[in-house]
């Protein structure tokens, strides 16, 4: 059985060496996540990166259920004044980001996400 936690701190680290792929900005995992409620899960080096990121990932699970995803990532948020990005990935499928644009809660691809 994988350990929950590392699965994410693997996937934190993976999303990180993505982003800096496609957007040349470096992300560190934020620690603090273990021990204070309302941490994004990655720290861009560059403070104009204009999202608070929470990452998730799991083996199954249904788009729905990033209900509760989207409220821990708005409130983190909401105590940064940057804007809530849900990254997210199930077994076997693409990763899959969670914006909100002009009011609508949108579901985009990773490269859409980074092209924002």
């Amino acid at each position: 059985m994988v350990n929950s936690r590392s699965k994410g701190a693997s996937f934190e680290r993976e999303v990180a060496k993505l982003l800096l792929l496609e957007l040349g900005i470096t992300f560190k995992r934020d620690l603090r996540q273990y021990q204070e409620a309302d941490h994004g899960d990655l720290i861009p080096d560059d403070p104009a990166f204009p999202f608070e990121l929470e990452l998730k990932r799991y083996a199954h699970g249904p788009i729905s259920g990033t209900d509760k995803w989207w409220q821990q990532v708005t409130t983190a948020a909401n105590k940064t004044g940057k804007l809530p990005a849900l990254i997210y990935k199930y077994d076997r499928q693409p990763i899959r980001c969670v914006v909100e644009l002009q009011g609508i809660r949108c579901n985009i691809s990773f490269e859409d996400f980074c092209y924002l």
